[in-house]
């Protein structure tokens, strides 16, 4: 008689469903036998990599025999060099879904609640139950953050609130009055993990900015990524910006060489290749609007977003209308999962791939 190795895992961790990441254009093309076939789906930078990010990779080739800075000391510096942050203030992850992953071990335990928005980030759930803690799902308010309701969801068992601007899937918002209220209403002993993933994208002047608010509120911690504006996904490198002490106890739970020698060398220059953002980030905005008006074209009703993908309402189920598209070498995300049952999320790509994707979707429609 075997042994039931899924009743013998932590109970955390069997109420999991696993994360199902974007379709990968090589399995599309064996299961259907297509040539040609474009991915929309994983929110990457259409233009690809930072050419700077690459010479810096390329340099570092020759040193892979080695084990990384597990202190990440040149990517740390570049950081403190852009935002003015002390190297103990930063912690650096795998992506910035390890820093969720750091946050949720050191803060939760069974017994201890997360507050989180409906149709937020997959990972947020997963990584509160991995660990026992409870979720708190707060509702949306048109379809992104109502941040007075999740202020208002905190209670003595709250430990961790988890909030995203601009939000993925949605693309949603929120100001910095709303923001600087909802800090107001949190008490100081609940940390807040402010998640600025596509915050490069955003061009508004007047747009919120986490980084400036970590020194105001000491149980703030805001974390970013490399894998959008960066065009790094493939690397895995994220960091966060804390107070000292949060950043202390982030960096006893994080794993020894968390962050590979190509990753921090090309972070590290990506970072510093301001020209390459700003063209991704004009990409994006021509991108959005080419596919915003196509969309409405259509009559489908799209969700404003300030990241570098957008959410739209198929009208039926999304996941008929996602499998029809792969058909057509098309590649987007069904966000069922998300509670979007009749959504569906297309990243913005090139001016070509943006018209295949609309040109198929009307066919489809």
């Amino acid at each position: 008689m075997s042994c039931d190795f899924i009743a013998l895992a932590n109970p955390g961790v069997q109420k999991i469903s696993p994360y199902q990441p974007g379709k990968p254009i090589d399995e599309l093309k064996r299961e259907l036998g297509l040539d040609d076939v474009i991915k929309l789906a994983s929110n990457e930078n259409p233009l690809g990599t930072s050419p700077l990010a690459l010479a810096a990779i390329q340099k570092e080739l020759t040193e892979i025999a080695r084990y990384p800075d597990g202190n990440g000391f040149v990517l740390k510096d570049a950081i403190h060099r852009r935002f003015g942050f002390a190297h103990n203030r930063i912690t650096l992850g795998n992506g910035s879904n390890d820093i969720l992953e750091f946050v949720a071990r050191a803060y939760l335990r069974e017994g201890d609640h997360a507050v989180y928005s409906r149709h937020a980030f997959a990972v947020y759930p997963l990584v509160v139950q991995a660990v026992g803690a409870t979720g708190i799902e707060v509702r949306a308010k048109n379809w992104g953050h109502d941040l007075v309701a999740m202020a208002a969801a905190v209670t003595h068992k709250t430990k961790l609130v988890l909030i995203a601007n601009p939000n993925n899937p949605t693309g949603t918002w929120f100001e910095k009055a709303e923001f600087e209220a909802f800090m107001q209403a949190v008490p100081e002993h609940v940390l807040v993990v402010l998640d600025e993933a596509y915050v490069e994208y955003v061009t508004e002047a007047s747009a919120l900015n986490g980084l400036d608010y970590v020194d105001r509120y000491p149980n703030l911690l805001v974390s970013r990524t490399f894998s959008k504006a960066y065009g790094l996904a493939a690397l895995r490198v994220g960091y966060a910006v804390a107070s000292t002490a949060v950043t202390n106890i982030l960096n006893r739970v994080r794993q020894p060489f968390n962050v590979n020698s190509l990753a921090l060398a090309g972070a590290a220059a990506a970072l510093g290749d301001t020209d390459f953002v700003a063209k991704s980030r004009e990409l994006n905005a021509a991108g959005m609007a080419q596919i915003t008006a196509g969309l409405e074209e259509m009559g489908l009703p799209v969700i404003p977003s300030r990241g570098n993908f957008i959410a739209f309402d198929v009208g039926r189920p999304g996941l008929a209308v996602f499998d029809a598209l792969l058909r057509k070498g098309v590649i987007v995300r069904p966000v069922t999962s998300y509670g979007m049952p009749n959504h569906l999320r297309v990243s913005i790509g090139l001016p070509a791939e943006n018209a295949r994707f609309l040109a198929a979707l009307h066919q489809v429609l």
